[in-house]
C-alpha cells in the first residue's frame, strides 16, 4: 500500500515544486516593487448635448414686408384679414390664386418645422447611443529618454486643459515627442474598445483610475486648468547626490500611457514591432479636436531622479510587450 501511494506521490513532487517556486518568484517580485511617482495631463467632458429646437434656416418673409389688412388681397370678403388661411378672390381670379400659393408655402413651412423637430428629438437620441472609441496605448521607454520626462513636464506646467482646443494640443504635443524617440521604445501595447456615449465616461474613468493607481504620488498633474505640484518633487531633487547615483543604475525604464476617449470608430494596430508602435502613435495622435472627448496623459516616474526598475515594469504593466 505504501509502495502504490509512494509511486503515486513521486511523478508530482518535482511538478509541486516548481508551481511553489514560480508562486514564490511571482508573489515576491510584486512585494518588492515600489510604485514610483507620477505625471498626469487630462480633461474633457462627456456631457450629452441637451435637445434645442431650431427653426429650419430659411425664413419666410411676406411680399409687400406685412402679414396684414389684405393689401394685396383686393378681393376681400371674408378672407380679408387672413390671407394666409383662407383663401380669397379677387379681381380676376389674382388675388385667388395668389392666395393659394401662399398657403401651399406656409403648409410646406409647417411640414418643414414638425420634420426638424423629430429629427432633432431622434438626433438627440441617437447621440446617446453613438459610438465612442476608448483606446490606451502605452510605451516603455529605456530610461535614457529623459528628455521625454522634461518635455511631459513642459507640457503639462504649459497647457490649456480646460479646452477641446488646447487637449488637442497636448495629444499632438505628446505623441509627437513620443515619435522623437524611436530609439528608447522598448516595450509597447494598445488597447481598444467602442461602447456608448452613457457608458463612456465611466469605463473611461476606471481606465485612468487604474493607472493612476500605480504611481506612489503625483508629483506633477494638470487637469481641468488645475495645476498642482506635489512638494515630493523638490525634495527629490534636492537630494543631488543620491539622485545622480540613482540616473546611472542599469534596467531603469520610463512608461508613457496615453488615454483617448474618442467619437466614432477609431482603429489601432496589433503592435508586434516598432513599425506597429509608430504607426499606432501616429494614429492616435491624429484624432480630430472636434471628435476628442477626453484626455488623459500619465507618465512614470515624473520626479527627477526617480525610477523604474525592470521588476517594477513586468509588475505594474504585464501588458507590455518587447517591440
Amino acid at each position: 500500500m505504501l509502495k502504490q501511494l509512494s509511486a503515486f506521490i513521486k511523478p508530482l513532487i518535482k511538478p509541486l515544486l516548481a508551481a511553489t517556486l514560480a508562486i514564490v518568484l511571482v508573489f515576491g517580485q510584486v512585494q518588492s516593487a515600489s510604485a514610483a511617482s507620477g505625471g498626469r495631463i487630462g480633461g474633457g467632458s462627456f456631457r450629452t448635448p441637451s435637445p434645442s429646437f431650431s427653426s429650419p434656416g430659411r425664413t419666410y418673409t411676406s411680399p409687400g414686408g406685412g402679414y396684414g389688412g389684405g393689401g394685396y388681397y383686393p378681393g376681400g370678403g371674408f378672407g380679408y384679414g387672413y390671407p394666409f388661411l383662407i383663401p380669397s378672390i379677387g379681381i380676376g381670379g389674382f388675388g385667388g390664386l395668389f392666395s393659394i400659393l401662399i398657403f401651399i408655402s406656409i403648409a410646406g413651412f409647417l411640414v418643414r418645422t414638425l420634420r426638424s423637430m423629430q429629427s432633432g428629438d431622434s438626433a438627440y437620441d441617437s447621440s446617446a447611443s453613438s459610438t465612442v472609441s476608448l483606446a490606451k496605448l502605452q510605451v516603455g521607454l529605456l530610461s535614457e529618454a529623459r528628455s521625454l520626462q522634461e518635455d511631459l513636464n513642459r507640457i503639462a506646467e504649459v497647457a490649456d486643459t480646460g479646452s477641446t482646443t488646447g487637449l488637442s494640443q497636448v495629444l499632438q504635443e505628446t505623441t509627437l515627442a513620443l515619435l522623437r524617440h524611436p530609439e528608447y521604445w522598448a516595450y509597447a501595447n494598445g488597447q481598444i474598445q467602442q461602447t456608448n456615449l452613457l457608458s463612456a465616461e465611466n469605463q473611461f474613468n476606471r481606465l485612468a483610475l487604474s493607472e493612476r493607481s500605480k504611481f506612489s504620488a503625483e508629483t506633477l498633474s494638470n487637469v481641468d486648468n488645475l495645476l498642482r505640484q506635489a512638494e515630493a518633487r523638490q525634495a527629490l531633487s534636492a537630494a543631488g547626490g543620491e539622485l545622480a547615483t540613482l540616473e546611472k543604475a542599469p534596467g531603469e525604464y520610463i512608461v508613457v500611457t496615453l488615454l483617448v476617449a474618442s467619437q466614432g470608430k477609431l482603429q489601432l494596430p496589433a503592435i508586434n514591432d516598432t513599425q506597429d508602435l509608430r504607426q499606432a502613435i501616429s494614429q492616435i495622435g491624429s484624432v480630430p479636436g472636434e471628435r476628442l472627448l477626453a484626455l488623459e496623459v500619465l507618465w512614470t516616474p515624473q520626479a527627477s531622479g526617480d525610477t523604474l526598475s525592470a521588476d517594477e515594469v513586468i509588475a505594474q504593466y504585464p501588458e507590455l510587450k518587447l517591440v
